[in-house]
């Protein structure tokens, strides 16, 4: 979700990261906005979903803290997940500020660090049309799930596996990732009690030691 954002900028610049690995996320090119972005395709249901909650910040401005309506989070963010389950993590999420959908991206990593992305076709939360055209501009080796936002709990199999031949490959450091698409779709998995929504993973690779994933 959104920290593929995060990962776009952190790793920008950084030798110690040699693969980026995005979930059912955002990955902004430098100088995009984040609600632009989600606006150029169809099909989330998010905006309406979100319930704003004031703040003061610590200079005394007031920021805004989005939710997920509790109401809306199966439906939204976890419809593949049991009501049991989406009720947990409606109850225990954090929030994001409101400002993370109008700042500007001012780096974008996957320009020059090989991705491997992961289309949830059921997202509610992020368009899966917005999904497979970051993946296609980044050259991304792309996967797609018949899951929801929450594909690495819904289906973690699959996106564990991503993560592998993310840190696999570039164990041996090649040039940067050619696109290709590879279709899944994986039925019956274990879901998570709680969840954080987040859609991005990145992979350090340490030089000439193997390859480790880290989330």
């Amino acid at each position: 979700s959104y920290g593929g954002a995060v990962i776009t900028e952190a790793a920008t610049g950084n030798p110690n990261v040699e693969a980026l690995v995005y979930v059912a996320a955002f990955m902004p090119d430098e100088g995009e906005v984040l609600g632009q972005l989600a606006a150029r395709f169809p099909g989330s249901d998010l905006n309406p979903a979100l319930v704003k909650v004031p703040f003061t910040n610590a200079d005394g401005t007031t920021g805004t803290d989005l939710y997920l309506s509790p109401d809306r989070f199966h439906a939204v963010a976890a419809a593949d997940l049991p009501v049991e389950a989406a009720s947990v993590a409606a109850a225990t999420q954090r929030p994001l500020s409101a400002s993370a959908f109008t700042d500007t991206a001012t780096s974008a990593a996957w320009r020059t660090i090989p991705s491997w992305v992961a289309v949830a076709t059921n997202d509610k939360a992020i368009a899966p049309d917005l999904e497979r055209f970051q993946a296609k501009r980044a050259g991304s080796h792309t996967i797609e799930i018949d899951a929801s936002h929450v594909a690495m709990i819904s289906h973690p199999d699959p996106v564990a596996d991503l993560i592998r031949d993310a840190a696999r490959a570039q164990s041996s450091r090649p040039a940067l990732a050619e696109t290709g698409l590879n279709t899944s779709g994986i039925v019956g998995a274990a879901a998570a009690g709680g969840m954080l929504i987040a859609g991005a993973v990145l992979i350090s690779v340490a030089r000439k030691r193997p390859a480790i994933p880290t989330a």
